[in-house]
């Protein structure tokens, strides 16, 4: 065995030894780890439309859009998102992920300071190590003292709480807002909690998954003409990237026309997350997103494992996902569950809750 192999071996087996060693597992059982939230990932128009781009413009595009893998399906698609966002153009980008990197690398510079919140997503965090600019972590939930740019989630993905958007838009500071965890979901329309907060006036530019409540990948970047425009020409994750498959377009599109016409969705969806909440005495909330915070990085797995082998498909989420000591099960609703489901969900948590409190007595 080489050197190196032995040292990859031995980081391998301090990950088991901490109980962060993670394995591959295909979904099995009621889904309560995605982020499928409207339920939308096997909607049949949206399904249909996406099989039928395929078969019309191919499986591939074959090239960055700047190059030949440009196609009229993704200037459509940017337009009525722009719109559904209210905001002047949208930039799509293969992954939330390539979107948060590109925006915080070609719009901060090394004289810029960007403000982060401590619970960001890891897209943002390495966005602001790979800038140019310095990075200042702010306390999680806090309006921070800043000028230059301020980053945050609305929706936080492992907590599933609110960014005070009202405060963070009325200081003096370029807001960036992350909607992965909200578009969709919060609004008249659907489109964010900026929607529902009121402060799209105030907002630089907003990220916005299509792999979550839109049940397709990529994301847009959202905002005014110009700052789109200085992306397409600046950065290197949307350059240097080959454009998604041209059906991705499709699949959105229909998407989009789902959210408008089925409203029923989201409002189903928020009326879940309070009901479960209010059953297992949690704080009132209705983020689809539900924690429930175990500490121990062993305990978190073997939990997920109980309630895995009774048909419920929740994961572990352990360091460096969530900070070190807070090791939980992140379980996430979605519109299609039924009630049945969620009644026996928590039958089944509160049968562990009793058992856990034994165990510690």
């Amino acid at each position: 065995m080489s050197p190196f192999e032995q040292r990859i071996r031995t980081h391998l087996a301090e990950l088991e030894q901490a109980g962060l060693r993670r394995t591959l597992c295909a979904p099995r059982g009621i889904d309560l780890s995605s982020n499928d939230y409207l339920g939308l990932a096997t909607h049949p128009c949206i399904v249909e439309r996406m099989a039928a781009a395929v078969k019309e413009l191919g499986a591939g595009s074959t090239g960055s859009r700047l190059l030949r893998g440009q196609r009229d399906c993704f200037e459509a698609i940017e337009g009525k998102f722009a719109a559904f966002k209210g905001t002047e153009r949208a930039l799509y980008f293969s992954s939330g992920y390539l979107a948060n990197i590109a925006v915080l690398t070609t719009f901060c510079e090394a004289d810029d300071v960007i403000h982060s919140d401590e619970l960001n997503h890891a897209s943002i965090i390495d966005g602001v190590r790979l800038s140019r600019a310095k990075g200042a972590v702010y306390p999680h939930g806090t309006v921070p003292h800043a000028s230059s740019f301020v980053v945050t989630e609305s929706v936080f993905s492992m907590d599933g709480d609110f960014a005070p958007l009202p405060d963070l838009a009325a200081a003096q500071a370029t807001l960036i807002v992350d909607e992965a965890h909200a578009v969709g979901i919060f609004g008249e329309t659907g489109s964010g909690l900026i929607e529902e907060t009121g402060v799209g006036k105030n907002v630089f530019l907003s990220i916005n998954t299509a792999g979550k409540a839109l049940g397709v990948s990529g994301a847009f970047v959202a905002g005014p003409e110009w700052a789109i425009e200085y992306l397409i020409q600046r950065a290197r994750p949307f350059i240097f990237s080959t454009a998604a498959p041209p059906a991705v377009a499709a699949a959105i599109d229909a998407a989009l026309d789902v959210i408008a016409a089925e409203p029923e969705r989201r409002v189903r969806l928020r009326a879940l997350a309070r009901y479960l909440r209010q059953r297992l005495g949690m704080a009132e909330s209705d983020s689809p997103i539900v924690p429930f915070i175990l500490g121990e990085n062993q305990r978190a797995v073997a939990v997920a494992e109980r309630l895995q082998a009774e048909g419920f498909d929740v994961r572990a989420i352990r360091p460096p996902t969530v900070p070190p000591g807070t090791a939980r099960l992140r379980v996430s609703l979605s519109a299609a569950h039924s009630a049945d489901d969620l009644f026996d969900l928590i039958t089944a948590i509160t049968d562990l809750e009793v058992e856990l409190m034994r165990d510690k007595t």
